[in-house]
């Protein structure tokens, strides 16, 4: 792993989501001209917003349950491979996103657009790969064959 990845790593992804929602909602205020709305809805932007919310609370229930770490800095115990763990290996990143998602349909501009593709691509390019190395260390083939059989995403 390299420099940059290893300092990302160290911010939570809770954290980054915020960080670049924040950064959406001051370029929008600062810049006029990003106020161009894309694609709004309102009823759309709640029914992504609550559905990543709920998958993100499903899998960390099941986290709980099992009593594993959570923190993706930190070693987990027990594989999880139950619940919506079998239709997804990131459902807590994949909560964030459509909650990231569910904000940029709401407001339909172009930097809580960019703010959400730019979270799923940090996720997708440094924690994912990260978590799966740690993973394949911890648990070897039973994590193998759970990748094998499960997307990265859905």
């Amino acid at each position: 792993m390299n420099a940059i990845s290893e300092k990302i790593i160290h911010y939570r992804p809770p954290r980054i989501s915020m960080l670049l929602l924040i950064l959406a909602a001051t370029l929008q205020w600062a810049l006029p001209q990003v106020r161009v709305v894309l694609l709004s809805s309102s009823v759309l932007a709640i029914f992504t917003a609550v559905s990543g919310f709920a998958i993100m609370i499903w899998a960390w229930w099941l986290f709980q349950k099992a009593e594993t770490a959570i923190c993706p800095t930190e070693n987990s115990e027990v594989l999880v491979t139950s619940g919506i763990y079998r239709l997804t290996r990131n459902p807590m990143y994949l909560g964030l996103v459509l909650m990231m998602a569910g904000v940029a349909l709401w407001f339909g501009t172009l930097p809580y657009y960019l703010a959400t593709v730019l979270f799923f691509l940090v996720i997708n390019q440094f924690f994912c790969p990260f978590e799966e190395q740690r993973l394949i260390s911890t648990f070897g083939e039973q994590y193998s064959g759970y990748r094998r059989t499960v997307r990265r995403w859905v």
